[in-house]
Parts: structure tokens; C-alpha cells; sequence
């Protein structure tokens, strides 16, 4: 006996997207969770995110109540108080997965400080520092962004990193400037890697946003992303103490194992881009008629429509399966550099076959699949470019570095 999709998709929340059922490998509680994520972001974002993506500007007034849904580590999942465990891998994929479907930005904007800020106070601090900041990252009491890529290196950075600390007596004096920086112009504190003048090594500072010294400029003229506040980030003789500086960071391996972490998480951002733009082309393709027939009834429709869940359903199964390695303490740079490169590639292909499938007005924002389109562009770059990632695959495949020296 088997059940039609819309009995299956009546049943779960990602229905067809999911054509697989990862989501079954979601407890009740997650389920749950996640639903409620899915309800304000149906209720609450969805019917903001033209207007506000067409205006380059970030929905301020979603930010609160975003994190007011406790999706971190939720307590009826984790339990309350001081000892809250961590929220299950999977149950943390799977809201990346939700807030991308919905748009790319918001899924940027909170895995900022969900994903990127967390690794760095988890990987980066010591045991000391983590107990007094992580509590604060959580509830987002203390917000704060990544800030590694800099205007003349970005995957070239481990070398060509050139913002400098000088040592002080117990402070720091850092100068230099970082770009692309999401979110910063909101954040408390910035998480910034520099090249310690003594040792060539690189370390890393949490420096308070208004400190003297430290000046931002948003960046505009962007074709991807617009809600995403991105900073151009100034510091000149910022003065940061010994207390400030993650104590765990003292060469660039120790952030590159940040970046091992992170790159899954934007795997999950890539898939979710792609369920989003394939739920959109889909629904538009069953509404739309032409020369007197729904649009899906079309063969090369279907054969574009197949092609999309092939893509989300292959890049769904491999952030999935890349999440249980690292629920086991499997963490290696292949891993996460293959499923960012190849889920990205898929997204490419995915976002452009849902643009073609909505003709025209598949360049309108009212059609939903053109923010998708847009916001993919810079999804494919950052965390790493395909080439970057592939030339990490590469020499694990090979044993031989194909890095420019």
C-alpha cells in the first residue's frame, strides 16, 4: 500500500521537498519546534521579505521575536537552567533548512550568531571565557559576528590575513579592516582575527562595536543578499584587553577548525535556498495556465521539476548524512568542503531551472523564485568558493596540495 503526496506532505512538515523523509529522523519535540518556527515566519516574514529585500534593508522588527522562539537550544528540548545539553545536529539543520526556504538572509542573519559567532566563543575560548560568554550567546544577550575576510583577502586569507596585533601590557592594539561582514552594525561585539606582530601568528580579539577606533560602513549596490547588512569594518589602534583575546586561537589551523564546523552549516542554507525556489516554481507551475492547461502538465515542465527534487533531495541526504559524522566527532575539512561545494553547485542549477519553470515573471519579486535566484549567487561564495572547496577535496583525494604558494 503506498500513500500520495499529498497524504505523506498533509503529514509532515516538508512534504514533497523532502522526498526522502530526513525529517523522520526528527524527534516529536524537534517537530514541534520547528513548526512553530515555520508559523512565524509564514505569519510574520513572509509577507515583508519583498518590500524589504527591493529596499536593501533588514526587517528589524523580526529580529526580537526571532529570537524570542528560543531556537538555539530550546528548553523543551533540551531542558532548563545552567545545564542545558546541546540541541541535536539534525534538529540544528534542520532549522537552517527552515529559515532558508524561507530566505536566504534571514537563514544568514541568525545562523551569524547561531553558527558562525557560537563556533568561534565554542572552538576559540577557553574553558573559563566560555562559561561566562556562552550562556549570553545563546539567549543572545551578547551578539556578535565573524570577522575574518578582508578587503584584499578572502580565500586567499590564512596567508594573506594582514590585520595586526601589537601586545601592549595587557592590552592589544589592533589596525587593519575587514569586509563583508554580516550583521555587524547590530552585533555587541565583533570576533576579530588578526596577525599577532610578535609571532606571525594569528590570534583572535572579541572587540566592542562602538570602541574608538573601530568605524563601519555598510556596503551597498548589492545584487544578492540585500537584506543582509553587510559591513565594511575600519580599525585603527583599536585598544583590546588581554581578557578579550579567545585564548584557544593561536594560529590560523586553530580557525581553520572553525571553519570546518561552519561550512556545514551553509550546506544546509544551500539546500533550504533550493527546497524554497523548488516549492515556489512548483506551486506557480500548478496555478499558471497556458494555451489552456496548467503549466505542469507540460513534459518539459515535469522534466525541470523532476531535475529540482533530484537536486534538493540529493544535497538534502548529503548535509544529513554529513551531520550524523559530525554527531559522532567526525570533523574533517573534506567532509564539510565537499557537501558546501556540491550542494552549492546543485543550488545553482535548482534556483535557475524554478527561474526558467516561472518564465517572465520568474524576474519578479511577487513570483518569490527571484530573491532565491539572487540570493544564490552569494551563498555559492562565501564559506568558501567551489574552487577553494574543491581543491580541499582534492588533496585529500590526492595527498598533494594544488594551493597557490
Amino acid at each position: 500500500m503506498s500513500l500520495d503526496t499529498e497524504t505523506v506532505a498533509a503529514a509532515r512538515l516538508y512534504g514533497v521537498c523532502d522526498y526522502y523523509d530526513a525529517e523522520s529522523l526528527l524527534t516529536e519535540a524537534e517537530r514541534r519546534v520547528l513548526g512553530r518556527l515555520r508559523s512565524f515566519l509564514d505569519r510574520e516574514a513572509k509577507p515583508l521579505l519583498a518590500e524589504y529585500w527591493e529596499r536593501g534593508e533588514f526587517p528589524t522588527q523580526l529580529a526580537q521575536p526571532l529570537i524570542d522562539l528560543d531556537l538555539m537550544e530550546p528548553g523543551d528540548l533540551t531542558g532548563a537552567g545552567p545545564d542545558r545539553g546541546a540541541a541535536r545536529g539534525i534538529y540544528q539543520g534542520f532549522r537552517i533548512f527552515e529559515l532558508a526556504r524561507t530566505d536566504a538572509s534571514l537563514a544568514t542573519w541568525y545562523t551569524a550568531q547561531a553558527g558562525l559567532f557560537r563556533t568561534a566563543i565554542r572552538v576559540g575560548a577557553s574553558s573559563e571565557q566560555q562559561a561566562e560568554w556562552m550562556p549570553k550567546v545563546i539567549d543572545f544577550s551578547l551578539k556578535g559576528v565573524f570577522s575574518l575576510t578582508e578587503p584584499d583577502s578572502g580565500s586567499d586569507i590564512a596567508g594573506g590575513l594582514s590585520t595586526s596585533a601589537r601586545r601592549e601590557g595587557d592590552s592589544w592594539i589592533l589596525d587593519g579592516a575587514k569586509r563583508w561582514i554580516g550583521g555587524a552594525a547590530t552585533a555587541d561585539v565583533l570576533a576579530v582575527f588578526a596577525r599577532d606582530v610578535a609571532d606571525g601568528q594569528v590570534k583572535a580579539f572579541l572587540v566592542d562595536r562602538q570602541a574608538d577606533g573601530v568605524t563601519l560602513e555598510k556596503i551597498h549596490g548589492k545584487t544578492a543578499l540585500r537584506m543582509m547588512q553587510n559591513a565594511h569594518i575600519t580599525l585603527g589602534g583599536v585598544r583590546v584587553p588581554e581578557s578579550r583575546r579567545l585564548h584557544n586561537v593561536n594560529s590560523f589551523k586553530d580557525v581553520a577548525a572553525m571553519l570546518r564546523a561552519m561550512r556545514s552549516d551553509v550546506a544546509w542554507i544551500a539546500t533550504g535556498i533550493q527546497a524554497g525556489a523548488f516549492e515556489a516554481a512548483l506551486r506557480y507551475v500548478t496555478e499558471r495556465r497556458q494555451f489552456g492547461r496548467p503549466l505542469g502538465s507540460f513534459q518539459l515542465v515535469q522534466e525541470k521539476l523532476a531535475r529540482m527534487l533530484g537536486n534538493v533531495t540529493a544535497s538534502l541526504s548529503l548535509v544529513v548524512r554529513l551531520t550524523e559524522q559530525q554527531a559522532k566527532g567526525i570533523y574533517r575539512d573534506q567532509d564539510s568542503a565537499l557537501a558546501k561545494m556540491q550542494t552549492s553547485l546543485l543550488m545553482r542549477e535548482t534556483v535557475a531551472l524554478a527561474r526558467e519553470v516561472v518564465g517572465g515573471n520568474g524576474i519578479t519579486l511577487e513570483a518569490d523564485v527571484a530573491r532565491f535566484h539572487a540570493d544564490a549567487e552569494a551563498v555559492y561564495s562565501y564559506e568558501g568558493t567551489h574552487e577553494i572547496n574543491a581543491l580541499i577535496v582534492g588533496r585529500a583525494l590526492t595527498g598533494e596540495s594544488a594551493f597557490a604558494r
